[in-house]
């Protein structure tokens, strides 16, 4: 275990985990617990000497102590910042992790299921699924997930389900002393099945520094299609360590949309994609628009295990002033798994004079017969190309605002719904006049 960690903070974390061991759970899930405790006590937290951490040093953030599991007044909770101009959806809210039904609004789709985490031991899915995917990657963070997870929600989609609009997972973290939430989430789309998924960040107003460790196991049964946006809108109080475990089977479909604003002070994100059958389908894009000090890391896996599948992976980070943007990007493309066609690609424009980029395309061919290709580009504000729009009676702030949406355009232009797109884009516009 990692010497920098405060005996406090650690402390606090085995007497939760003996709270839980004395909690009415399955005795199923109990065991998955002790396992799960038992290999977060010999990993420790990461440390910048762990190669993945490399840049991503958490030990100011592990070396205090908070409120865990604190209950919270929710009535006076406001979810504005969430809303999307437009967007027709389903609404699921989780405060501090915790699913609150009173401001939930789910019209009845027969064959959609939505329950808290404590709530779906008894689902078939569940005992199927959970902590059967992401605590396999050894990942220090997703075992003390599994062990303390006290909040989070469960969806299924039933076969041949076709859910109507998308489902709108608003997470606000919310406060008044410094806590940390262990949010464990499990959706499972069965055979034929579709849905879109939308989880938006968000903080309530004068919430304290706040810890967010959040395990996200996602399976795509065959033939079923999932669209899933992430939209990291939080205060600067805001600190995440994000977690999203993708296992996919035949003729499966998986894109996901990533997408982080200026606000949070720290934000990571490990998005791991499994591809264990033929005839897989996954898509990846990122947008990054940061400013101030922020630091934003995201890891991406993208593992192909089978023949005949395709990943696509597309990432741009525009860090501003004296934010640091990270990209660390893997794709492996074992034995079996001939007649693959991967891309990936980070592209990168530093804004801020100060602004810091580290970036680290990695592509492993262990087959012979595949199409793959990775690379990255680096540069600053193009300043020719904004003399030239000036030149033409365009004001600076806008010619600037014009050639970032130029630049982010390449992606926003992948994404499914048009609504979030469009809002997304307005989000860039308002975090370059900000």
């Amino acid at each position: 275990m990692s010497t920098l960690v405060a005996n406090s903070l650690f402390q606090q974390l085995t007497a939760t985990f003996q709270e839980l061991e004395a909690s009415n759970e399955s005795s199923a899930v109990k065991s998955i617990r002790q396992d799960a405790f038992a290999r977060f006590q010999e990993l420790g937290f990461p440390t910048v000497k762990n190669e993945d951490w490399k840049y991503t040093n958490i030990h100011n953030l592990v070396n205090k102590t908070y409120l865990l599991n604190e209950d919270v007044d929710v009535a006076n909770l406001d979810f504005d910042a969430a809303d999307i101009p437009g967007l027709d959806a389903h609404r699921i809210v989780l405060v501090n992790g915790q699913y609150v039904l009173a401001f939930s609004s789910l019209e009845d789709e027969i064959g959609l299921t939505v329950k808290s985490i404590e709530d779906a031991q008894d689902e078939v899915n569940f005992q199927k699924h959970f902590a059967q995917h992401a605590d396999k990657t050894g990942s220090a963070m997703v075992a003390l997930n599994t062990a303390l997870h006290t909040s989070g929600v469960y969806i299924s989609v039933a076969k041949n389900k076709v859910v109507s609009k998308p489902l709108h997972i608003v997470h606000v973290a919310t406060g008044g002393k410094d806590f940390f939430a262990q949010t464990r989430n499990l959706i499972v789309v069965e055979p034929n099945a579709e849905i879109e998924i939308v989880e938006s960040y968000i903080t309530a107003a004068d919430s304290a520094s706040n810890l967010n460790n959040k395990v996200t196991e996602i399976v795509a049964e065959e033939n079923a299609k999932i669209q899933h946006y992430y939209l990291q809108l939080a205060a600067e109080s805001g600190h995440y360590i994000n977690h999203t475990e993708v296992y996919q089977e035949k003729h499966s479909l998986y894109n996901n949309y990533n997408c982080t604003f200026p606000g949070p002070a720290f934000v990571r994100n490990d998005i791991n994609i499994r591809l264990d059958a033929e005839q897989v389908e996954s898509h990846l894009y990122g947008i990054n628009l940061l400013n101030k000090k922020q630091f934003v890391d995201n890891h991406t896996i993208v593992d192909h295990m089978k023949p005949h599948c395709e990943s696509y992976e597309w990432y741009k980070n525009i860090p501003q002033e004296e934010a640091t943007a990270v990209f660390n990007g893997k794709i492996f493309v074992r034995e079996d798994a001939q007649k693959t066609n991967a891309f990936q690609q980070n592209n990168n424009m530093l804004i801020g004079e100060k602004s810091t980029v580290f970036t680290k395309p990695q592509l492993e061919i262990f087959a012979d017969d595949v199409k793959c290709s990775h690379g990255c580009t680096m540069g600053q504000f193009d300043d020719e190309a904004l003399f030239y729009l000036r030149a033409r009676g365009i004001g600076e702030d806008s010619a600037r605002i014009l050639l970032v949406h130029a630049f982010a355009f390449d992606v926003t232009s992948k994404f499914s719904n048009d609504t979030i797109k469009h809002y997304v884009e307005e989000l860039v516009a308002r975090g370059l006049e900000s």
